[in-house]
């Protein structure tokens, strides 16, 4: 049987693919629950529709993530911890940090989710952090992990 996807669907394909499906599956699973409608020559043209709109827009995601690229590389992000002898880190910097570190000082929003970073940070210096904007397109921003200041009035 041929369904059009309507949603993308793990391990089937993407909105607006034409795919080939065991009868009893596309009949009873995917066309009720709307995750597909079956082929025929005017869904077929509704799909094209659906599969160039997707193209269209994923092109304007890569291309938006590429001018991202430019700007997260230009200059580092600066991250403030409190250190101990030897630069090792009281507590650890995070996926998270570094998300709210490029949104306050580079002014781009970035889900920690997309951060790159095995481990976290426990020692002052410069990393090179990757991070993913786009299926095709990573970053690569230089976060430096600097000792926190004490004011010399809060320690008198």
């Amino acid at each position: 049987m041929k369904v059009i996807l309507a949603k993308d669907v793990d391990n089937l394909g993407y909105k607006g693919d034409v795919v080939t499906v065991a009868d009893g599956y596309g009949r009873n699973y995917l066309v009720p629950k709307g995750m597909a409608l079956v082929a025929t020559k005017g869904a077929l043209r509704q799909a094209d529709q659906m599969r160039r709109a997707r193209e269209e827009a994923d092109r304007k995601q890569r291309e938006e993530a590429a001018a991202k690229v430019a700007l997260l590389g230009a200059s580092p992000v600066y991250i403030s911890a409190r250190a101990g002898d030897g630069g090792r880190l009281f507590g650890s910097v995070t996926k998270a940090d570094i998300a709210r570190a490029v949104e306050d000082q580079l002014e781009e929003k970035i889900d920690r989710h997309d951060v790159r970073l095995d481990d976290p940070i426990r020692q002052l210096g410069r990393y090179e952090v990757e991070i993913h904007l786009h299926e095709e397109v990573n970053a690569q921003v230089s976060v430096e992990v600097i000792a926190h200041e004490e004011d010399e009035e809060e320690t008198a």
